[in-house]
């Protein structure tokens, strides 16, 4: 019992600690994520924001950075809708870049650079750019798509000059970084569109979601709540910045409060707790995998000498939960699920091992989830004589769903979708639990105790996970399948 009320009020006083910040920002709907960066950056001009391997900027340097990108877009005809794309590694110049897209009202398309040929194509097509912002380090990934797109958009590069493109970098210098002027800055609201943040799914390709900047700032401002970040606080994140783990949550936990965040190019698990006791990291950004490839690393001196208070992600799993937790003595794990696009989101505030997150019975009416029955090999939950999903009991496994409303007072039912209508519609489960309700659905199969805790059990559909990304089995298939000799390709996780 006594456990049992220690859970109940750490939960408790965790999420209104959470409800607390989203209520700024649902009460403030004319204040976007530039504006908050603004001022943050005002409030701690020379400290550090984001620690690159080559590279730092401090807030008032972020600032200046973004300012530039804005005018250099507004002066390329880049307005309110229009989309500027990133294909730009793990550096803080990428988060200066959207941000500063975001705040001539364009939108900013976040290219995963892992990508080559077709699906790179696809991913650009879909959302359409005028403009293509290049790292020069990626020009060949780039060429391997050039032939397939429908509209080539304008190429600028960085970082080099690069054959058939005009230099980013000679432009913006010649731009001012000062605040944007009344005139220079459109009138925009949370409900507007800053980002398309790319996710796979069970079709194969790409698909662009719609982020919005009130997604972007309750995905920021949410963890920096969770985790109760303050100034001193900094993030240590070798996940990549085009993912809403890594460049959203990771980023935003520390730059919505003056902390830093330390951005690796890529991750190393031999290099992983010598970079956080080099950069006195506090806090690290963390995807199961990436705690997998720590726990079967060679021991280290390292391992245990480090400052971090918290480790914050997803897809920790049960098996390696306990090694991971004991072997480096980290002193909190938050746990959390949730998609890019959708609207189910759970956190395990309390360390229960192995869970995803849970939602304690006081919550329900805002945190509308349900588990439905689902078999695991249709396509669809199960119906009853109505026609209607039925709930699963405590212990049954079913598919995850989110009510969709589009209610001022709960903005975190709502789903933006994809640029793809039809994509959109794909997510869209209709008539649940009363005829003419929405719901979203996650495809992600989950079981749940008596006492609200969540647990994770399978994806629906042809979908593996590689290095946190989902990846359709059917498009392996294809890709084997173009081979000469192959005749026949079945593709399974």
């Amino acid at each position: 019992l006594i456990e049992r009320l220690r859970c109940e009020w750490s939960y408790f006083v965790s999420v209104t600690r959470l409800l607390l910040r989203l209520k700024k920002i649902t009460d403030n709907p004319q204040r976007t994520i530039g504006d908050q960066i603004s001022d943050v950056a005002a409030r701690f001009a020379d400290r550090p924001a984001l620690i690159g391997d080559e590279a730092t900027l401090t807030y008032r340097q972020l600032e200046e950075l973004a300012n530039r990108y804005a005018r250099w877009a507004i002066a390329n005809g880049i307005g309110k809708g229009d989309v500027v794309a990133l294909l730009m590694p793990n550096r803080p110049e990428f988060v200066a870049a959207w941000l500063g897209v975001t705040r001539t009202g364009g939108i900013a398309a976040l290219l995963n650079f892992n990508q080559r040929g077709p699906s790179l194509a696809h991913s650009i097509n879909i959302t359409k750019p005028r403009l293509l912002v290049l790292d020069a380090e990626l020009a060949a990934t780039l060429d391997s798509a050039r032939g397939l797109l429908d509209q080539p958009p304008a190429i600028w590069s960085t970082g080099g000059q690069i054959e058939g493109a005009s230099n980013l970098d000679q432009a913006l210098k010649a731009m001012s970084g000062s605040a944007l002027t009344v005139e220079e800055k459109p009138v925009l609201t949370t409900d507007d569109p800053a980002v398309y943040i790319y996710t796979s799914g069970t079709t194969g390709m790409p698909k662009a979601a719609t982020i919005t900047h009130y997604r972007v700032l309750t995905m920021m401002n949410g963890f920096s709540a969770a985790t109760r970040a303050t100034a001193e606080d900094r993030i240590y994140i070798a996940l990549p910045l085009y993912h809403s783990s890594g460049g959203m949550i990771g980023v935003g936990t520390t730059l919505t409060v003056g902390g830093a965040a330390i951005i690796r190019r890529q991750f190393s698990a031999r290099a992983f707790w010598s970079d956080c006791i080099k950069h006195r990291a506090t806090l690290f950004q963390y995807i199961g995998e990436l705690c997998r490839y720590l726990v079967n690393a060679p021991v280290s001196d390292d391992e245990r000498r480090h400052s971090i208070r918290i480790a914050c992600g997803n897809g920790l799993r049960p098996d390696i939960w306990r090694s991971f937790n004991e072997r480096f003595q980290i002193p909190r794990i938050i746990e959390f699920y949730g998609a890019t696009e959708g609207n189910v989101v759970l956190v395990n505030f309390d360390g229960r091992e192995g869970a995803i997150g849970r939602l304690p019975s006081w919550l329900r009416l805002i945190f509308k989830i349900a588990l439905v029955r689902h078999d695991g090999a249709g396509a669809e939950p199960e119906r009853d004589a109505q026609g209607h999903c039925i709930p699963c009991k405590p212990g049954e496994i079913g598919e995850a769903l989110g009510s969709i409303e589009r209610n001022p007072k709960r903005p975190t039912n709502r789903f933006d979708g994809y640029v793809d209508e039809n994509a959109t519609e794909s997510k869209i489960l209709r008539n649940v639990f009363k005829d003419g309700d929405m719901w979203f659905r996650t495809g992600d199969l989950m079981r749940k105790d008596r006492y609200g805790y969540f647990y994770f059990v399978d994806r629906i559909g042809d979908t593996f996970r590689w290095k946190g990304e989902n990846v359709s089995t059917t498009e392996v298939a294809a890709i084997i399948s173009a081979h000469e000799g192959i005749a026949e390709a079945n593709v399974y996780g």
